[in-house]
């Protein structure tokens, strides 16, 4: 007869993501090129103290690794969002469209409004992300036959592409193409407590939102015709939705530029643990994808000190074989 496996309760899934989270944290936090202290980190967090190494903590290092939390989690968020919706496996907003929009926006602001604020930029974000994923689904929804996930990643594959190549060819006829880059390659150099202050709190409503709605997203999951029968309103829904998705990337992108496969792997990770209720994948989300993009820049700023590797690199060099992997098994051997 066999045995039962042991159900882990979600607290205790949800404790255990917080305090990976935290390590997480403060690893990122003592190393670098210039390694730090547990005192000097408690001193940057607790006391008015002005050494350098507190300063380079509280200036430099803080809002960087903090940035690096609210995109992995604003990131994973979207993709487990709209694998849900879509209920395609392979879906993420670096590869449907949503980043590649955003970093066109950002090339039009550099050359056509510089002088614009921080809040400006993630606006734009916000319109370019949203072009491309519209984009994307007038694309793939042409011509007959299924909406299939592979069509709609192919589809994403083209847009990003074209926008790209708009984004490059505005970049050098310009000269722009140093600041661009910066955006395109998803750095997390430079980011400042100023950036932070207005981005933050667009993430943060939507990651909440997006958490309280995440019933919602199970019910989806299944089929819209058990979405119809059980009474939702799948127009409205689904638009509040995409809203998010848009939100959550374009903030994203106009905080620390284009990184694409976080929110592919991130959700599918979560469904081993957690299962397939969108309920318990959401908040889980927050703290893997947090803690993902706290150790992959971690792991940039240390390999080759004092030089960095793009953090866009690392993601991409672990993301793209799990892509593949995904694309083998149908999306199923994950979730």
């Amino acid at each position: 007869m066999k045995r039962k496996q042991r159900v882990i309760p979600f607290l205790y899934k949800i404790i255990a993501g917080a305090a990976v989270l935290v390590l997480c944290f403060i690893a990122a936090m003592l190393f670098g090129a210039a390694d730090t202290t547990l005192q000097d980190l408690w001193l940057a967090l607790s006391s008015d103290a002005s050494s350098n190494t507190i300063l380079a903590l509280r200036e430099i290092r803080m809002p960087r690794e903090l940035a690096a939390m609210l995109t992995g989690a604003a990131l994973a968020v979207s993709g487990a969002i709209m694998q849900g919706v879509t209920r395609n496996p392979l879906a993420d907003p670096g590869l449907l469209g949503l980043s590649s929009g955003a970093n066109m926006a950002v090339a039009l602001v550099f050359v056509f409004l510089p002088g614009l604020n921080n809040f400006g930029i993630m606006v734009a974000c916000f319109f370019g992300a949203a072009l491309g994923a519209t984009l994307v689904f007038i694309l793939s929804s042409a011509g007959k036959g299924r909406l299939s996930p592979i069509r709609v990643v192919l589809a994403g594959s083209a847009v990003s592409a074209f926008l790209y190549a708009v984004s490059e060819g505005i970049s050098i006829a310009f000269k722009i193409s140093k600041d661009v880059s910066m955006w395109t390659a998803g750095g997390l150099i430079g980011t400042t407590w100023g950036q932070l202050q207005t981005i933050a709190p667009v993430i943060i409503v939507g990651g909440v939102a997006a958490v309280v709605l995440s019933n919602q997203v199970t019910i989806l999951s299944l089929s819209d015709d058990v979405a119809k029968g059980l009474g939702q309103r799948l127009a409205l829904i689904k638009t509040v939705l995409f809203v998010l998705v848009v939100l959550l990337t374009g903030a994203s992108v106009a905080l620390v530029g284009n990184i694409a496969f976080v929110g592919l792997m991130i959700p599918h990770i979560v469904r081993m643990i957690a299962g397939t209720d969108y309920r318990y994948i959401m908040p889980l989300s927050v703290f893997a994808g947090a803690s993902f993009m706290l150790l992959a820049d971690t792991l940039g700023r240390t390999i080759n000190a004092p030089n960095e590797t793009p953090v866009a690199a690392i993601i991409a060099l672990l993301g793209l074989p799990f892509f593949l992997l995904v694309v083998r098994k149908g999306g199923k051997a994950l979730s």
